[in-house]
């Protein structure tokens, strides 16, 4: 997955809350940001963009002919953050809004240039206006994290859903939350759970999670197994964790399979996981140990096959 995307999956918790559950400014700071709701400022966008392609400038030596997003993420895969900028900013100028999303992105995490997220959230809301549904998730959790912008969940919360109804996977996962929070909008959890399904059903982990979650703590045990399972085999490192803990409870607990969960998730990141390893190990046979380590290899092994094949394709 390249970089760019990673950011994507950020949900609307306090770190505090983003641990327990895995899933991993002031007026004078808003400089020339323009409101995405707000069609009258949208030349006063453009001006913002084009000051904000200063700092690309030595990108910006030949633009190409026909400029293509795809192509600019493809260069980034490769290492080429100079040629990346260079079709981000071109394709913007030929009127892909999905080009400044990309920019922003650049400015957002500092590759190639000086990290600068007001720029970013600049580049963002002029790529919402252009309808890129990818910047107006990101400028949605700029709002509701208040760090950059002024917090204002019911802005943040209007963009985060109109991604959402538009099909986006991300915008899905914390639109719901902010109907379960109740930020910008009134607590609905029913709605929250339709949010998060339809999320789940496009494939994002994370809201695999909430699910599985969500399903424990009201006391659905096998329905929160059948997500955090999905959330595992996908090789996300707490639904490995959590389906680990899930296994070992209940009228027939599997602690082989479990161990090898567990030992997976150490490997992928959560060294909490290696707590949870040593003690369903203290408590197996030396054939169970050598068996559920042997499950973790085929899993690995099984992964390694299939992103291999991903990337011939």
């Amino acid at each position: 997955m390249n970089i760019l995307h990673v950011a994507e999956t950020f949900v609307l918790m306090s770190d505090t809350e983003l641990r327990n559950s895995y899933f991993g400014v002031d007026d004078s700071s808003l400089g020339c940001f323009i409101s995405t709701h707000n069609s009258s400022q949208i030349g006063s966008a453009m001006r913002c963009f084009h000051y904000t392609l200063l700092a690309f400038v030595p990108f910006l030596w030949t633009i190409p002919a026909a400029a293509d997003v795809a192509q600019g993420v493809e260069l980034l895969d490769a290492g080429d953050v100079s040629g990346a900028a260079t079709e981000f900013a071109a394709a913007y100028e030929a009127g892909d809004s999905e080009g400044a999303f990309y920019l922003g992105r650049l400015f957002e995490l500092g590759l190639g240039t000086e990290q600068d997220e007001m720029r970013a959230a600049n580049l963002y809301a002029a790529a919402a206006e252009g309808g890129s549904i990818k910047a107006q998730v990101r400028l949605g959790l700029m709002y509701h994290e208040g760090r950059v912008l002024l917090r204002d969940y019911e802005e943040g919360t209007r963009l985060l859903c109109e991604a959402a109804d538009a099909g986006d996977a991300d915008g899905q996962l914390n639109c719901g939350l902010a109907y379960r929070a109740g930020r910008g909008v009134g607590p609905d959890d029913a709605r929250a759970l339709s949010y998060w399904q339809r999320a789940a059903d496009q494939g994002n982990i994370l809201a695999m999670n909430v699910l599985g979650q969500t399903a424990l703590a009201s006391g659905n045990v096998e329905q929160a197994a059948v997500y955090l399972k999905q959330s595992a085999d996908l090789g996300n490192a707490g639904g490995m964790f959590e389906y680990a803990k899930l296994l070992m409870i209940g009228a027939s607990p599997d602690p082989v399979t479990a161990y090898s969960y567990a030992n997976l998730a150490v490997v992928r990141g959560l060294a909490d996981a290696g707590v949870l390893r040593d003690e369903i190990e203290a408590q197996l046979t030396a054939e169970q140990v050598a068996a559920g380590q042997a499950m973790a290899r085929a899993w690995t092994e099984a992964r390694i096959l299939a992103e291999g094949a991903e990337q011939e394709n």
